[in-house]
């Protein structure tokens, strides 16, 4: 009696379009801002925080977000809060439940300005993302543009802009974080970290999700 072969589950992706800042605080506390004009779930910001104690906080707007994301990466603490993002002439100010961040972008560095050429569709392709996975590794160390999450899920990461961040103040809950300083150690969020220096990265981010 010859078996039937069922056919493999589809696996479905769904694609993040925006920018990423990854910062740095003298007090120990880093965080990582996602500002997405394009995502399945419309146009949002979210927040992820490392404290100076090791705890893992996403802050994020709504619970469909906090889901996703909750279920895509590793945190201590997931809340449910407002998160506004102002920016004006290079000045970016974000709100965040008990989260106040202003910071100020720099200049280009020469990856960045090589980063601008890549073509949009290419930046989005899963293949460049895994094809640029180790001279991401290598020039900046720590970062990786391909990897495994949490529920059997895939992420691929697209850069297509880079700049330095310059200047930042900001607190938590009412206490100063202090000025810009390098993010070290690195999160431990998901799979890799974001660069040391401080900088702000567009990017499109690719998340196959798991079997079913």
């Amino acid at each position: 009696m010859s078996r039937v072969r069922r056919p493999a589950a589809r696996r479905r992706t769904v694609r993040f379009e925006g920018w990423i800042a990854g910062l740095g605080t003298s007090r120990g506390t880093r965080a990582v801002l996602g500002h997405w004009q394009r995502s399945p779930f419309g146009a949002f910001s979210d927040v992820m925080l490392e404290l100076p104690d090791g705890e893992r906080l996403l802050l994020t707007p709504t619970p469909q977000t906090a889901a996703f994301i909750g279920g895509t990466y590793v945190f201590d603490t997931v809340r449910v809060v407002p998160v506004r993002v102002g920016i004006a002439d290079g000045t970016w100010t974000v709100g965040a439940g008990p989260l106040r961040l202003c910071f100020v972008t720099g200049p280009r560095p020469p990856l960045g300005l090589l980063l601008r050429a890549v073509p949009g569709p290419l930046a989005r392709r899963p293949a460049w993302s895994a094809l640029t996975d180790v001279p991401a590794r290598l020039l900046l160390p720590g970062v990786r543009t391909r990897g495994s999450a949490r529920a059997g899920r895939r992420e691929w990461y697209g850069a297509r802009d880079l700049r330095t961040v310059r200047a930042l103040c900001g607190s938590f809950a009412g206490t100063d974080l202090g000025g810009l300083a390098p993010v070290e150690p690195p999160v431990r969020f998901g799979f890799g970290s974001v660069p040391r220096r401080p900088s702000l990265t567009r990017v499109t981010t690719t998340v196959e999700l798991g079997a079913g």
